[in-house]
Order: C-alpha cells, then structure tokens, then sequence
C-alpha cells in the first residue's frame, strides 16, 4: 500500500524525458519486483514459468527494465528489504490475507471465463518467496548490477543513499521514500511504456516528484507531511478512518494534528512512527560497483535454467553496450 498520499500529490509530479535521468537510481527493488509479477502475466493472469513451473516474470522484468536504463544512461542500485520493523506486522498480515483472497478470486474468474477479472486478481495476488529474492540477486550479479540489502526499508535505505550523494533519485511506485526524507522521487520507470490498467491498454510515462518543490507548495515541514501520511495511512499504522490525504492536509495545516489523533485515537502514540521516519534504521557499508555483463552466464542462466529464448536474450545484453548517439556500457567502467 504504501503511506497514502497520493491525492494532495497531483500538481506536485512533474513529467521528466528519459534524457534527464541519467546517473545513480536507487531502486525499491521489493517495489519493484512486485510491479513486474504483477504486470508480466499472461492474458488469463498465469505469471510466466519455466517448464517446471517455476515464474520468471521478475527475472524478464529485471533484464528487459535494466538493460533499458543502461542504454539510457541510467546506472541503477537495487535496495532490498531488510526486517521489517514491528510497527509492519499488521501490514504485512493483512498483504498476506488480501492476497491469498486474490489468488482464490483468480482462479474463480478462470472458472467462470473472466479473463479481465482473472488478469486483476492475479496482479494482485502476486508474492515475493525467497526463490524470487534468490533469482533475482543471482541475476542481477551476473549483470554486473549492484545490489544491497537495508538494515530495515528498502524505501529508508534508498532514501538515505539520496540525501548522502550516492544516488540521485529513488526509484518506486509508493511514496514512502518522500517520508523517509528522499530529495527527488522518480514514478513509473520500472512500468512506463504501453500497460494494462483497470481492463485497457494505456501508455506510462516517467514522473519526478522534488520534496523540497513539494513541501514549498503545501506549505508544509516534511514532519508535517508525516503527519498527513499518519493521518491517512502508512505501512505502520491504518490511519483515522473517515480522513484522507486532502482532509488530513487541512488538519495539519490548521495545527489540529495532535487534538484531531488524541480525540480519533485517543489510545495511539504517533511519535513512534514518525521517529521511525525520521530516524530509520540505515548503512553505510556499501560500496556501488558496476561490471560489464558476464554474458554466457546470464544465458546459461536464464536460457539453460529457466527457458528464456537465446535471441531475445542475447540482443537485450548487446542493447546495454551498442548505440553510437550514446555512451556504451563500457564507459561507465
């Protein structure tokens, strides 16, 4: 879900050209793995597998998406979760029930021929397993892409890497990194392009967000804008029913956040989660090293172990080093 926020947003994402994001990308990759099990699916919803069953959809997502930024200039960092902080349990269990409902909604759509409504249960049933963690570092090793795992958020993590000068923007769909105090927050480059929303084919383009450019509109502090996500919903806490990201912005420009939490929730202590934000658990240790691809091991991988096509795969890994207008891969080593 994510802190939601998104409709004070609106006038605050700006559209951005390919040709501006260049550089480092810290990239959400649990966000991101999602996006692409969700999205790359077959029309009834099937995820795509191997023929033992296993799904490939992340591992396609992560070599088409990732030789895409390299080609555009786009040196991407993969931030995984780490443990996820006890205010998340109660998220995360209900992810794991509204799930296992999708994944049973899907397969009465498939019963009943609903091949629209089988494609959107499916999307939403997609789960990470430690087989999808595993592959997916696997892969992005041979890519020669770095990868790092946070103490706790992938979101705080990247976030950090922001603000510190490793990286120049946060890659996600969620918005939680804004909190986490991310300078610049780049939209939709893991899903842009053509893309099936709500039954029909749409086209997404790249959409930046500057937190400093946000705040300055709203009028607001970023603990402010903390408190909105309080108001509304976060990963840490359900919200004050009844109240939305607009209405939670009046309250909290009017100063009414704490008497409008000690009357709705007179039994909820917000100060944790928004330390949380505020002070996440982060690391220094890293160190962000780009290789070329080791080419015959992506293929053995991808081709030997989980039957991708050797055409298909052979021409995504020359796509990253070959095009005359731009720099080559091998000019970033």
């Amino acid at each position: 879900m994510g802190v939601a926020i998104r409709d004070i947003l609106v006038d605050c994402r700006e559209p951005v050209s390919w040709d501006d994001l260049s550089g480092i990308a810290a990239v959400d990759a649990h966000n991101a793995l999602y996006q692409f099990l969700s999205i790359i699916r077959q029309p009834d919803g099937t995820p795509l597998m191997n023929g033992k069953g296993r799904v490939t959809s992340h591992l396609s997502g992560i070599l088409f998406r990732t030789a895409n930024f390299l080609e555009k200039g786009i040196r991407p960092v993969f931030v995984f979760d780490g443990k996820p902080p006890e205010l998340k349990q109660e998220t995360i269990n209900e992810r794991r029930k509204h799930r296992a409902m999708a994944d049973e909604a899907w397969k009465m759509a498939l019963q009943e021929g609903d091949l629209e409504e089988a494609y959107r249960q499916a999307s939403a049933s997609a789960r990470i397993d430690a087989h999808i963690l595993e592959s997916s570092r696997e892969l992005l090793d041979l890519l020669g892409i770095p990868w790092l795992e946070a103490p706790s958020e992938g979101e705080a993590q990247a976030a950090w890497m922001v603000r510190k000068g490793s990286a120049a923007y946060v890659v996600s769909q969620d918005y939680d990194s804004l909190l986490f105090g991310a300078p610049v927050l780049v939209r939709n480059l893991t899903v842009s392009g053509r893309r099936r929303v709500r039954g029909r084919m749409v086209t997404v383009n790249p959409e930046r967000i500057v937190l400093s450019s946000l705040l300055n509109r709203l009028g607001l502090t970023r603990e402010q804008l903390i408190e909105i996500g309080i108001l509304a919903g976060t990963d840490f806490n359900p919200g004050v029913r009844g109240i939305g990201a607009k209405k939670a912005l009046k309250i909290v420009q009017k100063g009414e956040f704490e008497s409008v939490i000690a009357e709705k929730q007179p039994d909820f202590n917000p100060a944790q989660i928004t330390d949380f934000f505020l002070n996440p658990p982060v690391t220094d240790d890293y160190t962000l090293e780009w290789s070329a691809p080791d080419i015959e091991g992506v293929v053995e991988m991808l081709c030997g172990r989980y039957d991708f096509s050797e055409e298909r795969v052979r021409s995504a890994l020359t796509r990253v080093s070959v095009k005359a207008t731009q720099k080559t891969l091998d000019a970033w080593f």
